[in-house]
């Protein structure tokens, strides 16, 4: 796992790097410019002409020039710090033989001292253009000035990650034309820690229109921006540049991962036995609806849960008989039934929601499985069993630490609608309410962990550990937007927790397997495929682990 940052949290590590007198300032923003450049060169090797097939550009040779042999790029300089970074920016491609165009956004005086000595820097140059105001009325000037010329390379150092409020007109029109510059492909656009208008915390818009960059350039770590919200459609592609900065100590991180390979699966592998490997019990609905819990079955089943049992109507076993074959089937007609049935002590995990109903007879089953808090069986709540949850207040009151909620953006609205409408507000001024923290709210209250759902998933347990599993940038895989995919997901997380792994575990491990299952099928998936694609994933990643010389994942 890798460390997501907060805004506040970078400035809290450059801050101490600073005073501590391990670096400077200055060199910070030497290391950051440098680092965007190398970056451009690097993602854009058409760009420049190496020497000696594959040597660093030295220095390059542009194509796509002017009729001077020019590359021409333009770099939109802020007010704070992220500008400074544009003017080193920008000093150290006018230094490879590209003509560079400043706009300036901001009043030199105001400028942070760092930043005023790169502009400085910027100035005292030879031949460079003159540096265009983005102030008052020129603004309009600047569009034209956009729209006349074509610029090969667009640098956005306005904001990056110290972006506090709204931007409205005129800064929204040139954030406007330059998304149109790149939409007719006449510009690269690189974004410097992130692309202007977008909040760094949420990856929600603080503008009509952010930027939207081809690419963005970051440091040290990626941002919580980045992987939430909208960020991945404004980042464009994410790079993640070192500049010699230490991590947080332990007091002050709050323990924001990304999750980039599942946990270890180590329940009792040694011993061979079926019951070793977990007894999942996966509740279903009646005749007619009984696929979602199927596909949840055949889930937590592929996972490795050593035996699954479906509980169902009676009426509907002759219908799940006739698609199942290892998946064990128990009639369960009420609260009482099911009683009996968990009465066999070899059940260590539940999942009900799937195609379960919403009835009185559902009810009293939930309630039944949700009193057993005091044997821990950890117990997986999904769709339908959510919207009961979120219709009885006495229901709810039953969570304990052993239960997963696994709401979309809609279920979490129904079960948390004060959290929902805070996270929906629209985001005007910075630090905003990011889907972090409403999962972290959401976890607190309802006393036990809680995955939220969608491209950028969000795990919490209530005592605020935080995590997220992104399917994005190079991990994108919009075939997951299938029916019956979350009951799937539902399945492996049910099939986790009979295995033993901990409940926020299984979330963060049931999901990542997801995802990795509709990357390796690819487009054409379903969710009966994804079960199916366990097989070949977990075999990738024994060869991956074993090569590196890694911890297995299956012990």
């Amino acid at each position: 796992m890798s460390e997501l940052l907060t805004a506040a949290q970078m400035r809290a590590i450059e801050t101490a790097a600073i005073e501590s007198g391990t670096v400077t300032g200055l060199e910070l923003m030497e290391r950051a410019g440098r680092g965007v450049v190398d970056a451009v060169f690097e993602a854009w090797p058409e760009l420049c002409q190496t020497k000696g097939g594959g040597a660093a550009p030295t220095p390059p040779r542009y194509l796509d020039q002017d009729e001077r042999g020019a590359f021409r790029a333009l770099v939109l300089c802020g007010p704070g710090n992220n500008g400074g970074d544009g003017f080193v920016v920008a000093r150290l491609l006018k230094d490879a033989g590209c003509e560079v165009q400043v706009c300036f956004f901001g009043t030199p005086e105001k400028m942070p001292a760092d930043a005023r000595v790169n502009y400085e820097r910027w100035l005292a140059q030879r031949d460079v253009l003159p540096i265009v105001p983005l102030q008052g009325k020129n603004w309009a000037d600047v569009e034209q000035q956009i729209r006349g010329k074509t610029y090969q390379l667009v640098i956005d150092a306005v904001f990056g990650i110290g972006l506090t409020r709204h931007i409205d007109d005129p800064l929204k029109m040139v954030l406007n034309t330059l998304n149109d510059s790149m939409d007719r492909g006449v510009s690269r656009v690189i974004a410097i820690d992130t692309p202007s208008g977008l909040c760094s915390d949420t990856g929600e818009a603080m503008a009509q229109w952010p930027l939207r960059a081809d690419m963005t350039v970051t440091f040290h770590r990626a941002k919580l921006g980045h992987f939430l919200g909208q960020g991945s459609f404004y980042s464009g592609r994410l790079r993640v540049v070192d500049i010699g900065l230490q991590p947080l100590d332990a007091e002050q991180n709050d323990g924001i991962a990304l999750i980039e390979q599942p946990h270890p699966m180590t329940a009792q592998r040694a011993r061979g036995h079926k019951y070793a490997y977990g007894h999942a019990l996966i509740l279903s609905g009646g005749v007619a609806s009984g696929g979602a819990a199927r596909l949840a079955a055949r889930g937590a089943l592929r996972v490795g849960a050593g035996v699954v049992t479906l509980g169902c109507p009676p009426a509907a076993v002759m219908a799940n008989a006739a698609q199942l074959n290892a998946v064990m089937l128990r009639p369960v007609r009420d609260a009482a039934a099911l009683e009996a049935v968990l009465a066999d002590r070899r059940i260590n995990a539940l999942c009900l929601g799937p195609g379960m109903g919403i009835g009185m007879r559902e009810a009293e089953i939930l309630r039944v499985a949700l009193q057993r808090r005091d044997e821990s069986i950890p117990t997986v709540l999904d769709a339908d069993a959510l919207t009961m949850l979120a219709n009885d207040a006495g229901l709810f009151g039953l969570l304990h630490g052993g239960c997963i909620l696994t709401p979309h953006a809609g279920e979490f609205a129904r079960l948390f609608p004060d959290i929902a409408a805070r996270l929906e507000e629209p985001t005007v001024q910075g630090p905003a309410y990011s889907k972090v923290d409403a999962t972290r709210d959401a976890a607190k209250r309802a006393g036990c962990v809680v995955l939220f759902k969608g491209p950028d998933t969000v795990f919490a347990a209530p005592d605020g550990r935080c995590s997220i599993n992104a399917a994005l940038y190079e991990r994108a895989a919009p075939w997951l937007a299938t029916a019956g995919s979350g009951d799937v997901l539902a399945g492996f997380v049910a099939g986790l927790v009979a295995q033993g792994m901990a409940p926020m575990q299984a979330a963060e491990t049931g999901a990542w397997l997801h995802v990795e299952c509709a990357r390796s099928f690819g487009p054409g998936l379903i969710a009966e495929d994804l079960p199916e694609e366990l097989p070949k994933v977990f075999r990738t990643l024994e060869s991956m682990r074993m090569t590196a010389g890694q911890r297995p994942i299956l012990a």
